[in-house]
């Protein structure tokens, strides 16, 4: 099955795709890509390098004549956003994603795919690969860990990197050249309690919420999708408020950067009250399916008989769990004014975890404009702080300011003009490419992103189309063969 695409064209970049499907390569579980990516450069007898926060830097020298060109740096990272479907078995530590040709898209079956960032990788390991292709000096860095945090780009130090252009090929949409991204910040925010034995007369539930379409917090947090922690907690907060019930364990989402798909909770609900609890259920849920109708059609929400837990959340830290997460604002906080149909600002709340003595709220805040962030950070934070939450905020990482009069983005507007016929949509994006961190590291980079198109990152919906993958490889060589910009 997953070997039908190395049959796809162009072959070198489908093949090397192929190769990176069968290594596993979650966030934060990087070593064997990484491994791999290292020893891929080094057999080619290129300069090869890993510097300490695991990024791979690999040179190729220029082609005779082209010497004196310009540097090209091309950019894409080595993780993977590791999604599932319930009930899809798949270790994502250990087990290769299998993939299939879906007319003209490449899917994976009940995965996230990996082509974002693979085909950028595959693009870039094709280059380095090219023995025929007229190029002036090309680095090529594998940013580590970007899906959580990107910390491989912050980690990067100054003085690695030699190139004045940079190719970031982490964009999601054909046609389209990218000059300005959000830059974000990750918030998290937790209350302390005692575990308590579960009151006489109660039984046990599993309360699931699976089914919705989650996807990237930043290019579909304008979609309207349901948010699998809003619709677990407002479920919870009815059947409190209508029979007493109590939350035992809850484990909703899995990534600050993907919209929570799926949330479970156990909960113990009075035994004179089980009827109560289920009308109450079947209310809410035919409310919020009917909310969704559209854009969540496949939502399931389901409470099962199960085992009475033996112990339960104190139910004060539990009260001001509902009210906060009821209150804690999420999807697009305002449009940009400069660029038409650009979210602006938004906020993911992405996690909502119980572990032994702690329950933790984790959400991604974007903004390409830093003060906008800065408030919506306050307003989170005093939420959380009214409620006797603790509240956590890392330092963040910076947008990334569009130029619309780079050089590189002339010549590329150009050749894509000569290439195709048409001219390139010039966008920026409300998701956090690593262009912003590199660029605030090495600010005299000339840099544009772009990429083939792909469709519902983040999520077991992910999918790339076929045909775009070679026009962005055919770019790609059509840019390194022409962009001969002297210094």
């Amino acid at each position: 099955m997953s070997n039908y695409i190395r049959e796809l064209h162009p072959q070198d970049l489908w093949n090397n795709f192929y190769r990176l499907t069968r290594i596993p390569r979650p966030s934060g579980h990087e070593e064997k890509i990484r491994s791999f990516i290292a020893d891929f450069g080094k057999n080619l007898g290129l300069e090869t390098s890993v510097d300490e926060v695991g990024n791979v830097i690999i040179r190729k020298p220029a082609t005779a004549g082209m010497e004196m060109c310009k540097g090209v740096i091309l950019q894409a990272h080595l993780d993977m956003v590791p999604q599932k479907n319930s009930g899809t078995l798949h270790d994502f530590e250990n087990d290769p994603i299998e993939t299939i040709v879906d007319g003209d898209w490449v899917r994976a079956c009940g995965t996230t795919l990996g082509a974002d960032n693979g085909i950028g990788v595959a693009a870039a390991m094709a280059v380095l690969e090219a023995t025929l292709l007229p190029h002036g000096p090309i680095e090529v860095l594998f940013t580590s860990d970007e899906e959580r945090g990107m910390s491989g780009a912050i980690g990067l130090k100054p003085g690695l990197l030699k190139g004045e252009i940079l190719l970031n090929l982490d964009s999601e949409d054909d046609g389209e050249l990218c000059i300005g991204c959000a830059g974000g910040v990750n918030g998290t925010m937790s209350f302390s309690f005692n575990g308590e034995a579960v009151p006489a007369g109660y039984t046990g539930f599993s309360i699931t919420v699976t089914g919705l379409k989650g996807g990237h917090s930043g290019v579909d947090i304008h979609l309207g999708r349901g948010n699998a922690n809003k619709i677990m907690n407002r479920i919870l907060f009815e059947g409190h408020a209508r029979c007493g019930l109590l939350l035992a364990s809850i484990d909703g989402g899995s990534l600050r950067n993907a919209i929570p798909r799926e949330s479970i909770a156990t909960v113990a609900v009075p035994v004179a009250g089980v009827e109560s609890f289920l009308d109450a259920l079947s209310v809410v849920s035919g409310k919020i399916k009917d909310e969704l109708s559209l854009t969540e059609p496949a939502l399931c929400i389901e409470a099962i008989p199960a085992e009475t837990p033996e112990m339960i959340i104190e139910e004060p830290v539990f009260v001001k769990l509902l009210k906060a997460v009821y209150a804690c604002p999420n999807g697009v906080m305002r449009m940009s004014s400069e660029m038409a149909g650009l979210v602006e600002t938004s906020t993911n709340l992405a996690i909502v975890r119980s572990s032994h003595a702690a329950l933790t709220i984790e959400c991604l805040l974007r903004s390409s404009v830093d003060s906008a962030r800065e408030e919506l950070q306050v307003m989170i934070s005093s939420l959380f702080d009214l409620a006797g939450a603790r509240s956590l905020f890392d330092k963040g990482y910076p947008g990334w300011k569009p130029n619309p009069d780079s050089p590189i983005l002339k010549k590329m507007r150009e050749i894509y003009i000569a290439s195709f016929g048409k001219v390139p949509e010039i966008r920026a994006v409300h998701a956090g490419l690593e262009c912003g961190i590199i660029g605030g590291t090495y600010p005299a980079l000339d840099m544009i992103s772009f990429g083939p198109t792909i469709r519902y990152p983040h999520s077991p919906d992910e999918k790339v189309n076929i045909a775009s993958v070679r026009k962005f490889r055919d770019f790609l060589l059509e840019i390194l063969g022409k962009v001969a910009i002297e210094r």
